[in-house]
């Protein structure tokens, strides 16, 4: 029985949203596949998307960048945080090496870690990476190039292959770079069942507001009603307005609640483009402009989706009705075909087999 250990950054949901499909589609290639998934994101949620049979393992492979919101880069504080990361790097790839040994590891698979992939390589076993970003692309842009860059870069273009998401970052300096079609989760739209739960009429709108796994919120309490429009948010916001449904009382996964509702609310991430433009629901984001993987990502939405911009400030207030409005009103265009979670899942059995 071959192993696939499997790790998936904890910054944000987007990993996870990326590597789900994956993991799903190749348990049907490959069912009495062993999976090992190591994480820093709650077995919960990597079960809520995750459909097959795995172990857990914490894992802290890498550190992303240190955030204060969802849209928000503490930059000093992310140099910092790497140079302690670091600074006794040869014993975490040895320590890295050993886990990998003892698990008995037929292949590593990262979303998109840099540190397990270093231990697979020091020990000759297979690697892989897949993102629509990398950390040293990322740590470039925030802190220059320099040792940590390189080597974090030499840790990607050292895998067997890394498989770059579309839409995603160029990576152009990536050797052993492989685009791959989007990947995504696509929910089943149950928006019948939704109106009777909630007992809405046809004329209603469902908006579902999500910034993603970064702890963050949307002051919606203060928002200003908009007759007609439901708000559904996340119960950890303690949001208290009259339109608002709160998203776990809901009896479906956020995949069909999505595909369910009549907009997303968000920021640039890749799941949550990626899985509106596959279930045709139009977005209203607010960017980041500073996040170098977001041009990629609006650039992709805007040819492929339905999407408007709409500035921090104004999200902030709540004053979205024209907007909302213009979207509601607009042509809807042809669902996008999600095609890479397949395509990277056949790629794996390949090498597994």
């Amino acid at each position: 029985m071959a192993h696939l250990v499997v790790t998936i950054s904890g910054h944000g949901y987007g990993h996870v949203a990326q590597t789900a499909p994956i993991l799903n589609q190749l348990h049907q290639l490959v069912p009495e596949l062993r999976l090992t998934v190591r994480s820093a994101v709650s077995p919960a949620h990597l079960r809520s998307r995750i459909h097959v049979p795995f172990a857990h393992l914490p894992s802290n492979g890498d550190i992303g960048m240190m955030m204060s919101s969802a849209l928000d880069v503490l930059v000093e504080e992310s140099r910092v945080a790497y140079r302690a990361f670091h600074r006794d790097w040869d014993k975490r790839v040895a320590d890295e090496a050993h886990l990998l040994r003892g698990l008995d590891a037929d292949m590593l698979f990262s979303n998109v870690a840099y540190l397990p992939l270093a231990g697979a390589q020091r020990v000759g076993i297979p690697n892989a990476a897949l993102c629509s970003l990398n950390w040293a692309d990322i740590y470039r842009h925030y802190c220059g190039e320099d040792d940590i860059a390189a080597l974090i870069a030499g840790c990607y273009a050292g895998a067997d292959a890394f498989l770059r998401a579309t839409p995603g970052m160029a990576m152009a300096d990536l050797p052993n770079l492989v685009p791959v079609a989007p990947v995504a989760a696509v929910g089943k739209n149950r928006r019948t069942e939704l109106d009777h739960h909630l007992k809405l009429s046809k004329d209603e709108k469902l908006a579902l507001v999500s910034l993603g796994g970064i702890a963050s919120r949307l002051p919606i309490e203060r928002w200003p009603r908009i007759p007609g429009v439901r708000w559904l948010v996340q119960e950890s916001w303690h949001i208290e307005h009259p339109n608002a449904v709160i998203l776990e009382t809901l009896p479906m996964s956020f995949s069909d609640l999505l595909a369910s509702c009549d907009v997303l609310v968000c920021k640039p991430g890749y799941g949550s483009f990626v899985e509106a433009a596959s279930g045709g629901v139009p977005v209203l984001y607010v960017n980041r402009p500073d996040w170098p993987e977001a041009p990629a990502l609006v650039e992709w939405l805007q040819q492929n989706g339905l999407c408007r911009e709409v500035a921090r400030d104004t999200l902030e207030q709540g004053k979205i009705a024209d907007v909302l409005e213009e979207i509601w009103n607009a042509p809807k265009p042809v669902p996008v075909i999600p095609e890479g979670a397949q395509q990277v899942a056949k790629w794996l059995a390949e090498r597994l087999k």
